[in-house]
């Protein structure tokens, strides 16, 4: 009795294991044909599963974000509805950086040339002065020979690197005051004419203790060593002031 009775027993349990095991299956198989493509749980559409044949004609999804509105997402990042129209958020037009045509401003533009001009002219007159001072040693020995180099690098260096120096300053100066008095329109085709008016004022004004002409003189050098700069350019095709340096 005692085994029958567990055998019995031992039956109706696999049984009803039986019976369960089949609704759960039954009820999975409802719940992930229910949730397909719901987010859910469950096979998608989207799912990268080659065996399933509903992946193969999904359409691909639509990123255009034209009708989106600014105003719409902008709590999302901390931003409220009220400041976002305030500050013209949901408006269509586009902003615009402000952009200087002319570059740099007169000060930079007079640092740059200054300090090129001078050093420039130290360099060309330290290499004449140590030509001369080589050629002009009184003696062979070499700490007389040294000195003399010494000296007159210096002299010819300092002097040669203040004058450009100075110069480009005064040309720097003029082609800001042209610049700023926009002096290109009242030339009309001589363009561009600051350049050539920083050009001639320097010159005169340069040698302007010397007598009203040689600062004229002097002014007409400095045009024309502008205006043949520009003819120079213009056939070889190299763009005016392109060097970043003066008129060149």
């Amino acid at each position: 009795f005692f085994c029958n009775n567990h055998g019995h027993l031992r039956l109706n349990l696999r049984h009803k294991s039986k019976h369960r095991h089949s609704n759960s299956y039954s009820i999975s198989s409802t719940m992930s044909n229910n949730n397909l493509g719901s987010g859910r749980g469950g096979a998608s559409p989207y799912d990268d599963d080659n065996s399933s044949s509903s992946a193969a004609g999904s359409p691909i999804p639509d990123f255009n974000a034209s009708n989106i509105q600014l105003s719409t997402v902008a709590p999302a990042f901390g931003i409220s509805s009220s400041a976002a129209a305030a500050s013209g958020l949901q408006s269509r037009q586009p902003d615009y950086l402000d952009y200087d045509q002319k570059g740099r401003g007169i000060f930079s533009i007079m640092c740059t040339n200054s300090g090129i001009s001078y050093l420039l002219g130290v360099t060309l007159g330290g290499l004449y002065g140590l030509k001369e001072g080589l050629a002009r040693t009184p003696s062979s020995r070499l700490k007389v020979k040294l000195n003399s180099v010494l000296n007159h690098c210096g002299r010819h260096g300092s002097g040669l690197g203040n004058m450009m120096g100075a110069t480009a300053i005064m040309y720097s100066l003029y082609e800001g005051v042209a610049d700023s008095f926009e002096l290109d329109a009242y030339t009309g085709p001589i363009q561009p004419p600051a350049p050539l008016f920083a050009g001639m004022m320097t010159g005169a004004t340069y040698y302007m203790r010397a007598g009203p002409r040689v600062a004229a003189l002097a002014g007409t050098i400095g045009l024309g060593a502008v205006g043949g700069t520009f003819a120079l350019y213009s056939v070889l095709g190299i763009p005016y002031g392109s060097k970043g340096w003066l008129f060149f």
